[in-house]
């Protein structure tokens, strides 16, 4: 069987094809366009998903060496994600299971990165728990068995992903916010400054990356010097020190 996965909940248009279990092709366009807006801007990405989805999905099934005739059926992300960026998977989805006359079912995305674990790897073990982290999702799952899993925790608030894009931005950093202080942390102090750690009430394994408190500790003024280290600027204060 081969069944070709299409995803375009946020800022990447992305097809694969699985065949009889078997990852045989994945293909990835990066809308890089959004670097300039700090962030991803909804109605730009729905733009550049209908620009690229053709090309995306032909480069998959070349790599496959398949033709549209030997898919059986087709997997799309119907949620969560950008409304307009669903729209277009969805609906070449539908187009291409009407033309094609094979069955599409829509995919909650967040299923599937659970379900990413098992790809090519007969070595998971049940039951299991699984750190689930994207750029709008922070979860813990435990997982009973391949259709039974519990959500057990999630952040409160921001999502990782979420936190890194709004601490990169408060630094004046580029987008995305990960790689650029995953750069700079290397030179960094790991005890400069305790930000404290959140415990939620009654919910043992969520948890919170509200960046209140990294907002508190930059009211300082924040500059970067040639080897890339922070240099932190007090306020009302001269005396520089080298993070």
């Amino acid at each position: 069987m081969n069944v070709l996965g299409i995803e375009t909940s946020c800022d990447e248009t992305a097809a694969s094809i699985i065949s009889n279990g078997n990852l045989i092709a994945n293909v990835v366009y990066t809308q890089n366009i959004h670097k300039k807006y700090g962030g991803v801007v909804p109605e730009i990405a729905s733009q550049h998903h209908l620009n690229q989805i053709i090309d995306v999905i032909d480069t998959a099934l070349k790599k496959s060496n398949l033709k549209k005739k030997d898919l059986d059926g087709i997997a799309v992300t119907y949620g969560p994600g950008l409304m307009g960026s669903l729209h277009v998977g969805l609906n070449f989805a539908k187009a291409m299971s009407l033309s094609l006359n094979i069955p599409f079912l829509g995919i909650n995305h967040l299923e599937g990165h659970l379900y990413s674990n098992y790809i090519d790897n007969n070595e998971i073990s049940f039951p299991n728990v699984c750190l689930l982290v994207s750029g709008g999702h922070t979860q813990v799952w435990l997982i009973k068995n391949y259709s039974d899993f519990e959500l057990i925790g999630e952040t409160l608030d921001d999502a990782a992903g979420e936190a890194f894009d709004k601490g990169a931005r408060i630094l004046g950093l580029n987008y995305p916010g990960g790689p650029e202080i995953d750069k700079i942390s290397k030179n960094g102090d790991f005890n400069f400054y305790q930000f404290p750690r959140p415990k939620v009430k009654n919910l043992p394994y969520s948890f919170s990356y509200s960046t209140r408190s990294f907002l508190s500790s930059s009211s300082a003024n924040f500059a970067f010097n040639s080897d890339c280290n922070i240099l932190l600027l007090a306020p009302n204060s001269s005396t520089k020190k080298t993070m």
